[in-house]
């Protein structure tokens, strides 16, 4: 038996969940399952990635956080798909892609929460949990994100855990050498890098804070911030206000995030709440030691003393001192670093994340 898939997400920009939804249409077996996506708001790089591997995607065009017109048209395009699983990621999706999938007589329902949701108000969490009442499984990427939505009132028993996969490093085109003469740095440089969306979850600031006061006791330290998003221009006067403009690059989205990874020497990742950042667990599966807040999905990743650090939450100094420790120690480094790229390998791997949701699909469906 073939079991018809239908994934909904709200886009497929270049973000965590979408990579992740990425990997798994592309990878769950042809001859057990066939997979449609369909895209809520607007497209992104992944259709690309999805047609490109022959699996059909559909743009519903979504304009408005209320928009009955995008309602009825996924509603839809659910019945002439007539799945036997809907698959939905991210609020927009889980609200608007479950109750159209209800209304289309769709009885295999599995959600996806794929952070530690903050920003949510009080009605959000109540059309989480009314809908989780007919939704057979809910899928997260970390035991904080489940524990979180269990404290906001969902059922413990609905929720089921299967960590993000990461896939092996790739081997990469850009020497160290190439990479300092592009970012006209020395030869000696010891390179640190934040990866993300530039907006406020990601706690930029701190990051920059601890950079500020590793200059302060070493002159071959520079931070790299690669991503680009709403706060980039407030952070870059930041940066200028407290004069690290020589210490700091901000090198905006870049499309050779891989392979700049294991070309660092640590990884920082200050966020107030996080998933299971698919960036931190690219750098570790680099090889490269990690210093990040000590918050719900990093600690799931994060082995402290073994594969990294985690600090308290603003902790700038915290950060900068262990990050000190490991310039200053590089048999230490070494250890670390081939901790993660093991941690990464075994627990985290893409084959393992396709198998456990196409595990998870059987169960439901079957």
């Amino acid at each position: 038996m073939t079991i018809r898939v239908l994934e909904i997400i709200p886009t497929l920009v270049r973000g965590g969940a979408e990579k992740q939804l990425s990997l798994l249409a592309t990878g769950l077996p042809r001859d057990e399952f066939d997979v449609h996506v369909n895209v809520l708001t607007h497209s992104g790089p992944y259709e690309a990635t999805l047609r490109s591997a022959g699996i059909p995607v559909t743009l519903i065009g979504k304009k408005w956080k209320i928009d009955p017109a995008a309602y009825w048209k996924l509603q839809r395009s659910i019945r002439r798909l007539q799945p036997d699983l809907v698959h939905t990621w991210l609020f927009a999706a889980n609200a608007y892609g479950r109750q159209a999938a209800f209304a289309a007589g769709i009885k295999h329902v599995v959600a996806g929460e794929r952070c530690v949701d903050r920003w949510k108000v009080w009605h959000e969490f109540a059309i989480d949990r009314r809908l989780a009442r007919k939704t057979s499984k809910i899928v997260t990427n970390s035991s904080g994100v489940r524990d979180f939505y269990v404290e906001h009132g969902l059922a413990a028993e609905k929720f089921v855990v299967i960590p993000n996969g990461i896939e092996p490093s790739p081997n990469g085109t850009v020497t160290r050498a190439e990479l300092l003469q592009e970012l006209g740095l020395p030869d000696d440089a010891k390179l640190i890098a934040a990866v993300g969306r530039l907006w406020p979850q990601k706690r930029y600031k701190d990051v920059l804070w601890a950079a500020e006061l590793l200059k302060a006791v070493r002159d071959d330290a520079y931070v790299l911030i690669i991503g680009d998003g709403p706060q980039r221009d407030a952070l870059e006067s930041f940066c200028a206000d407290i004069h690290l403009q020589d210490r700091v690059r901000f090198l905006g989205q870049r499309d050779d995030v891989q392979e700049i990874l294991p070309l660092l020497d640590c990884f920082w990742l200050g966020s107030s709440y996080e998933g299971q950042s698919n960036a931190m667990m690219e750098a570790m599966a680099a090889g490269i030691p990690v210093v990040a807040t000590d918050i719900p999905g990093n600690r799931d990743l994060v082995v402290p003393e073994q594969t990294g650090y985690l600090v308290a939450i603003g902790d700038a100094a915290g950060m900068a001192q262990k990050t000190q420790f490991l310039l200053n120690d590089p048999q230490l480094a070494q250890q670390f670093s081939q901790a993660a790229q093991t941690r990464m390998r075994t627990e985290f791997s893409v084959a393992k994340m396709v198998q456990r949701h196409a595990d998870l699909y059987r169960k439901v469906v079957l």
